[in-house]
Order: structure tokens, then sequence, then C-alpha cells
């Protein structure tokens, strides 16, 4: 276990850490965790990349994060996760313009939305949150070997939820064609395929110094909820175990601290060459097929259905890892 829990912040974490000299790419860096995780490591020296789609408010968090850290190196890029050709862009210009990638934060996402598809007609949710960051890892892999390559190895870290205890990935109707489309059932869903990427990742990539992790930031009011209903804020403080919504707020972080396990999964010192596994609270879960309140669920960390998720990725997408 960690010194470090459910009240730590992302300061916290990096308290004793000198990333001057990394570069960490973060998708989602505008808004929310991503930009708090932008604003903690680029204070502590690192070189960040914010990705989005929209650059206006890239660029404007860019100017923040500079307002608020002394001498911060802080670049933008755009990425719409939700349309192949933009993060085959993405990826094109990265590779031009920079040299490596030493942190990969998958963070961005969408939670809960109405079904709607991608512009390359997956679902929404499965094909922003797992098949954008798939192929984005895929394009940017030459860099982040690049970034293994010059010191202590590289980390990839995937922004999961513990949402994933909602479903598996059903490998046979990923895009929702033959069951009826249940938003929750399709975040979870996209979730669980965050962990098991982490943990193909980890078996293709870990021998070249590449640790992947998966992580549960928390329940943080964010953004990312701009799609709940009543309902949705009803069902969730159900599976909070809140009886009222002053109790729910309790159970919730601070952005501060939900920004807190991505920077520990992306410099503990004692996770490296250790992936393949899933964070919370700034440690390790252990995995827990029963328990509503953590762990991970069995399924999201099975080598198979990582493969086969895989198989069916590089499929979808239409491009492959170039596996050594």
């Amino acid at each position: 276990m960690s010194e470090f829990g459910f009240k730590s912040t992302a300061d916290d974490v990096l308290a004793d850490k000198d990333l001057s000299g990394k570069t960490a790419f973060i998708t989602g860096g505008y808004s929310g965790l991503g930009q708090e995780t932008a604003r903690a490591m680029a204070a502590k020296g690192a070189h960040v990349i914010i990705a989005g789609r929209d650059m206006e408010k890239a660029n404007a968090a860019a100017e923040e994060i500079r307002g608020q850290v002394e001498g911060a190196q802080v670049d933008t890029i755009q990425c719409d996760l939700a349309s192949l050709d933009s993060v085959r862009a993405c990826g094109a210009e990265a590779r031009e313009r920079f040299d490596s990638i030493d942190l990969l934060i998958n963070n961005a996402g969408v939670m809960a939305c109405p079904q709607n598809e991608t512009a390359d007609g997956f679902e929404m949710q499965f094909g922003t949150n797992h098949l954008g960051h798939f192929l984005l890892t895929k394009e940017l892999m030459p860099l982040v070997e690049k970034g293994a390559g010059e010191g202590d190895g590289a980390r990839i870290v995937n922004l999961s939820s513990r949402g994933h205890h909602i479903d598996d990935v059903h490998l046979d109707d990923p895009n929702f064609e033959n069951r009826e489309y249940q938003k929750w059932a399709s975040y979870g869903q996209s979730k669980t395929a965050n962990i098991l990427f982490s943990v193909g990742l980890e078996n293709r990539f870990g021998h070249k110094g590449i640790t992947s992790i998966a992580v549960h930031p928390g329940g943080i009011q964010t953004n990312l909820g701009r799609h709940m209903t009543d309902e949705d804020r009803v069902w969730m403080r159900k599976r909070m175990k809140a009886d009222s919504d002053e109790e729910m707020a309790k159970a919730f972080k601070s952005i501060p601290q939900g920004a807190a396990t991505t920077c520990y999964a992306a410099t503990e010192q004692s996770l490296q060459g250790h992936g393949g596994v899933y964070c919370e609270d700034c440690h390790v879960a252990e995995v827990d097929d029963e328990s509503s309140d953590g762990g991970v669920r069995s399924y999201a960390v099975d080598p198979a259905r990582a493969d086969a998720l895989w198989a069916l990725s590089e499929k979808m997408v239409g491009e492959s890892f170039d596996n050594p």
C-alpha cells in the first residue's frame, strides 16, 4: 500500500518528484482532471502537451497553466478522439513536432451520453473512450518507445472508472447493434475496455520499458457528467450508498484529489515494470468480483479477453500495432 489515499492531491503525490526533461502527453488536458494533471506535472518541470478537439479551449488552458506555473512549458495539439482521421492527423503532427513521450495520459472521455455514433460509425462511448485512444496510442507509440529508451522507462495511463463494474465488453456486439442501447452499460463497457487495453499494452510492450496502468480517479464532479439527468443522479446516489445529496457530496473527490491517482500511476517508481493493473485511491486494487465499493473485476484483467479485445480493436480501426 502507498502512503497516499482518498484525500491525497496531485501535488501531494508529486511533491518529491522531479519531472524535468519528461514529456507528458495528456488527452482532454484542457478541463477537469486533465487540466489539473497538466498543471501539476508542469509544476514539477514536465513539458506538457495538451491534446483536445477544441483548440481555443486547449490554448486557453495552456495560457492559464503558464500563469499558474512560472516557466511552464506547455504545447497544444488538436485531436478529436471521435474521428479516426483526426487521431491519425494528430499522430502524424506529434511525430513531426515532438522528440519523445515519457508519460502518455489517455484521460479524455465521454460518460452516459445519449445514443450516438462517432465519425466512423462506432457507438460513441466505446468509439471515443476506447477505440480513439487505442489508435492514438498506436500512432504515438514510436515517441513512447523513444521515451522508454532514454531513461527509467515510460508510462501509459488509461483513465478507467469504477463504472467498469457495470458491464464487461461485449466482444460480439460492442456497438449495440443487436441489443438495446443503455447509456450506463455502454459507459461500463468502455471503461472495462480501458483496463483490458492496459493489460494488452503491458503484455506487448512491457519488455520495452513501457508500463501501462489503468486508473479509477474516483467520483468527481466535472464536465464529464454533463449528460447526467436527475434520474441518473438518483441512480448514482444509490450506487454510492448515499441517503442524501449531502452524503453523496462527501463521497466525491475534489478535482486535485481526482488527479492524484493518475499522477501516482504515472510516476510511482515501484510500479515500473509491474503494469497491467488497475489503481484506485493511489494504490493497486485487488481483484474483486463482489464488492461495489472498490476493486477491479476479474473480467477486466483477463489476459485472454484483453487479447480478444485487441484483435477486435485492430479490426475496427483497420490498423495494427507493429509488434516486435
